[in-house]
């Protein structure tokens, strides 16, 4: 068996020739969460992956061999919710209002500028159902994100050399101006009670 111990995010730094001609490596979420695991390549070798403890392995990501040899990681497809607002009774923001109360359960979660992705839960398909949400099973990769301190994918500084104030007024001394927020985003329901009798919608969700 061979060993990998050496992760390099998304192959930054090597070939395109290098990386086509690398073994892959398909791998669900549920194994690619952990530091240490067995798995086999597409050339048929055994790999023993030991990594640094919460290190999370992501679709594209390059695995180093202790021979040197390099194995590219898939996201396998895996069962998973998909999660769209209702363009018929619902608006975008309903996505944000889903995410807020999902992370509040500390359920991983990818975030997509259209939809959402979790693991298959009945109840809280049930919940998002309740929200107005569109909730579908589907077969597809699964990349939740990493929380603001572990994603490896956004390690990169985000000190660009510039201030933020842009010659605001109140850039300079008076203070920050105080938050507002608009009364409608303060409403967990955004307005509309649930009994307006769509009965979800009439399709599938």
């Amino acid at each position: 068996m061979l060993t990998a111990n050496k992760l390099m995010p998304q192959g930054r730094g090597l070939a395109p020739v290098l990386l086509k001609r690398a073994a892959t490596i398909e791998l669900d979420w549920d194994v690619r969460q952990k530091s240490r695991f067995d798995a086999t390549d597409s050339q048929g070798r055994q790999i023993g992956v030991f990594l640094p403890r919460g290190t999370l392995v992501r679709g594209g990501d390059v695995l180093v061999a202790e021979d040197g040899s390099l194995v590219r990681v898939i996201a396998a497809p895996q069962p998973v919710l998909r999660i769209t607002h209702c363009t018929a009774h619902g608006t975008p923001f309903d996505l944000t209002r889903a995410a807020y109360h999902l992370g509040n359960r500390h359920v991983p979660i990818e975030l997509k500028p259209d939809h959402l992705k979790i693991e298959p839960d009945h109840v809280l398909a049930d919940m998002l159902r309740s929200m107005h949400l569109i909730v579908v099973a589907v077969e597809e990769a699964f990349e939740p994100e990493g929380g603001a301190y572990g994603s490896h994918e956004h390690s990169h500084s985000h000190d660009h050399g510039h201030s933020h104030d842009h010659g605001h007024p109140h850039a300079h001394g008076s203070g920050p101006k105080p938050l507002v927020l608009a009364p409608e985003l303060l409403d967990d329901h955004d307005g509309h009670g649930h009994d307006h009798g769509h009965g979800h919608h009439g399709h599938s969700h």
